[in-house]
Parts: C-alpha cells; sequence; structure tokens
C-alpha cells in the first residue's frame, strides 16, 4: 500500500462510485475499497472483494475507523456483520440527484472530515445551470441488461438524471425499480429512444441497438448515468451530447 497516507480517519469503501469521490477528495484516507472499484486509476489500497460479497474478515483486519456502502448496491447482512464487529457503517441511499449531493456531502465533509471539494460545488452548478440548446421531452426504454432483459423502472438516481434532461422513462411508474421486460413488450411500449448505457451490461453500436429496429439508440457512458462522484460535474454535458 502507498506510503504517505494522510491524517484522517481510515476508510474502506464499498461502493465504486464513493471509492472515487474520497481519494479524489482527500488521497489516502482510503485503507481498502472492492474489486470494483476502478477509478481513480491507479489507486493502491487493500481489495476487499466484490460489492456484493466483501470479504468481510479482510474488511475487520484493516481496522477502519469508517466504512462507507451503498443500500442498493451492498448486501444488509454483510453490512450487520461489520457492525457487529463494532465497526462505524455508513450507508447512503441515492436514488434521485438531489439525494446524490447530499450524501455526497455527509460521506466526505461528516464522515470523512474534509472540506467540500470543488467538483460538489461544480457539479451542483452544472445541473442547475439551463441547457444548451434543448429539444423537447423524448420517452425512453432504459435496459440495464440483457438476457433477460431488464430496464430502469420506478425511482432511480439513472432515471432522474434522465428526467432532468429531457427524457422521460417509459418504465418509471413500474412497480418495480429494474424490472424484467420481454423485448417484444420493451418494443412495442411506445418509446421513441432507447437508451443504452455500457454498465452494468456493456451496450456497445453492436450489442443492443439492433434488438430496437427503427428506433434511435443513444449509447451513454454508464458512468455519467449511474456514478454519483467527481462524474456528476461533467455529466449534464456528456449525456446532452449523447442524446442528441
Amino acid at each position: 500500500m502507498s506510503a504517505g497516507r494522510v491524517r484522517g480517519p481510515r476508510v474502506v469503501s464499498l461502493v465504486p462510485s464513493l471509492t472515487e469521490a474520497i481519494a479524489v477528495s482527500a488521497p489516502g484516507l482510503l485503507v481498502g475499497a472492492t474489486d470494483w472499484c476502478v477509478r481513480p486509476a491507479g489507486l493502491d489500497v487493500v481489495r476487499v472483494g466484490g460489492t456484493k460479497n466483501p470479504d468481510v474478515a479482510a474488511v475487520i483486519a484493516l481496522r477502519p475507523d469508517l466504512v462507507v456502502a451503498n443500500e442498493e448496491e451492498n448486501r444488509a447482512p454483510d453490512l450487520a456483520a461489520l457492525r457487529g464487529a463494532g465497526l462505524d457503517v455508513l450507508v447512503t441511499e441515492v436514488r434521485t440527484l438531489d439525494q446524490a449531493l447530499t450524501e455526497l456531502a455527509r460521506v466526505l465533509v461528516t464522515g470523512c472530515g474534509v472540506r467540500t471539494p470543488r467538483w460538489l460545488a461544480d457539479a451542483r452548478a452544472a445541473w442547475e445551470a439551463p441547457p444548451h440548446g434543448a429539444y423537447g421531452q423524448r420517452r425512453a426504454v432504459v435496459p440495464i441488461w440483457r438476457r433477460p432483459w431488464m430496464v430502469l423502472g420506478r425511482d432511480t438516481f439513472a432515471g432522474d438524471l434522465l428526467a432532468r434532461l429531457g427524457v422521460i422513462n417509459v418504465y418509471g411508474s413500474h412497480p418495480e425499480r429494474y424490472p424484467r421486460i420481454p423485448l417484444a413488450e420493451l418494443r412495442a411500449a411506445g418509446a421513441d429512444l432507447v437508451v443504452l448505457p455500457d454498465e452494468p451490461y456493456r451496450f456497445t453500436s453492436d450489442d443492443g441497438p439492433e434488438a430496437f429496429p427503427g428506433l434511435p439508440a443513444a449509447l451513454v457512458d454508464g458512468r455519467y448515468l449511474t456514478w454519483y462522484g467527481p462524474s456528476l460535474a461533467g455529466a449534464p454535458a456528456a449525456l446532452r451530447a449523447a442524446l442528441r
């Protein structure tokens, strides 16, 4: 692990976007992160398994002052086990942009004890700025997986971002947050756009658009659509460009 760790709490992050936010804002606080925490590049910390299957013993062995997690990405039994070992576990809930900004401040300022980073202020400003070259509202289906097909449903962070950009999720009122919908039903849903992010499933120009013949497809960087962290500052411009 890197030498020269800055003074402050020892932090383990179980959420890739929060890992990036902490590493960029307070280099040296992180002592552990999941195998899926790929940003920033070259992050040199102990790896503690996946988001859904962390090595609880490895986390405990790092003696962190704080573990940061998310109610959707991490499993309740794992978090309970960490708390049972006496660790302080901060669990975020992010289903809207406003929640994301609030929770990021809670993690960084309250949890990690750092000053509000510049990128967080830039993110607020970027999303508050009026859109340039605005277009009319469009109705979209937003697949996040295939085999089986799954789409964004109600109450999702990505759906909130899209709505702010004039893209209405056809399944935004579905009872489930990530429903499985047969492809024939998706094609008949009345959408005039299909939005295809490159994560969690990696949709590409050769893998995804062909399933929706005649429907315009917008391939978007999943980091801008689903991550809450430094990428939020550039997300409005990047997503608008992809959605045109």
